[in-house]
This record gives structure tokens, sequence and C-alpha cells, in this order.
């Protein structure tokens, strides 16, 4: 089957269960030294597949397992950048966020976060990778709100106007 022309070429990185019980975040070490517009270019393309081994009689999510959970809060912190960056039509960027906020799971429903929590998170990340571009020259707004619906947050007409950078000093 030929790979879908729309789709976006994907970078995979496996991290081991080592990786995640040492905290090491050295797989993202090639992005984390990437320009600001390489990290925009490649919006949605990265899967982190988290090889955390379970017994077959093991109920929990990954994002419930303490260990991955710490691994994945230590790479969002470090390198904010990360959501953006995230592959989403697959579930990727959806799993990385249940890492960091409180969720519900249902079978028909998949993944549903608190709505407060996911309020605040994706706000204050929109915030923050809006400046981060801009101070770059690299715009990346589109690309912000695609991600923020991914995750069943809509973004009111007039966000970015409250989100307008502040006049120049001069």
């Amino acid at each position: 089957m030929a790979p879908n022309a729309a789709e976006p070429p994907f970078l995979a990185l496996s991290i081991t269960t080592r990786q995640i019980r040492e905290l090491d975040l050295s797989p993202l070490a090639p992005l984390q030294a990437a320009s600001v517009e390489s990290l925009v270019a490649m919006a949605g393309q990265l899967e982190l597949e988290l090889l955390w081994p379970r017994a077959d009689d093991d109920p929990r999510e990954l994002s419930e397992v303490p260990e991955v959970r710490l691994w994945s809060l230590r790479a969002d912190a470090l390198n904010p950048w990360l959501p953006l960056v995230l592959e989403r039509s697959r579930g990727t960027l959806t799993r990385h966020v249940a890492m960091l906020l409180p969720h519900g799971f249902s079978r028909s429903e998949g993944i549903r976060f608190a709505p407060e929590s996911l309020d605040l998170w994706i706000t204050h990340r929109l915030f923050w990778l809006d400046g981060w571009s801009a101070e770059a020259g690299v715009p990346c707004r589109q690309g912000l709100a695609q991600m923020a619906a991914v995750l069943g947050f809509e973004l009111d007409p007039l966000f970015w106007s409250a989100a307008a950078p502040p006049p120049a000093e001069g």
C-alpha cells in the first residue's frame, strides 16, 4: 500500500525501558540541537514509541505507569516545543498530553481530558510556543491551532489578538 501523499513523513524515536527508568532524554538530543525553524517545519511529524514492558494482565494505560509518566513530564518540561512536533493523526500528541494532564479513558470515546486542565495547559503552551517562534521570526499560529484542535480545544477567533506581541521598546 502506497503512503498517503497528504501525510507528512514521520520521524520515529524509540525510548527504551532503560532510558525511561534513568530519565534519559538523549534520544531527543538531535531535536534539542535543531533550530526553531527546523522544529516548526517538522510540526506533527515525530512519533515517540515508549518501550515499557507490561504483563498481559496489566490493565493500565502507559499514562498510568509512574516511570513512563515521569519520563514524559521531564521531556515536556525541558523541551516545551515537544507537543508541536509530535505526530497528531495516529495519537502520539494525545498520548503525550495524557501523560501530563488528568484524564479519563473509555473504549468508545478514547481519552477525555479534564476540561479545566486542558484549557489551562493548552493556553499556556500556545502562548509559550507562539512567543518562542515569533522571537525567532518563524510564525506558526496555524500549526498551533491545528495542534489544539487535535486535542479537542477550539480556539476562539479572538484568541491570538489577546496574544499580540508587546510594542518594541524604543
